[in-house]
């Protein structure tokens, strides 16, 4: 078998996939009511989470078969979920600062 017929069909079997989960990640977000946008939050930070341990497993790896390319694409995948982690836990927090008593004033 032709190794670059295997990394084509391993292509656009990936690419299948991240359009599949695109879609329906769109899909389930955008029918959340507001109210649940917080909790929501705090779960896709957890799977953030879980994207970075998988990215940096995959830039870790010393295996001759895994090129530049992959190692690009898992160091973008750590910076992208790194930053949508700190931003989702800033936002959280000054949503949750919203709904503190200040013991402060007095009414």
């Amino acid at each position: 078998m032709n190794p670059d017929v295997v990394t084509t069909n391993d292509l656009i079997s990936g690419l299948f996939v991240f359009a599949l989960a695109a879609f329906i990640g769109f899909e389930v977000i955008r029918r959340v009511s507001p109210l649940l946008h917080t909790p929501l939050m705090s779960l896709t930070n957890a799977l953030d989470a879980i994207a970075v341990l998988g990215a940096i497993a995959l830039v870790g790896e010393n295996h001759a078969h895994h090129d530049t390319l992959a190692k690009v694409f898992g160091f973008i995948a750590i910076v992208a979920a790194t930053s949508n982690i700190v931003g989702g836990l800033f936002i959280t927090d000054r949503m949750l600062k919203m709904f503190k008593i200040d013991k402060t004033k007095k009414p």
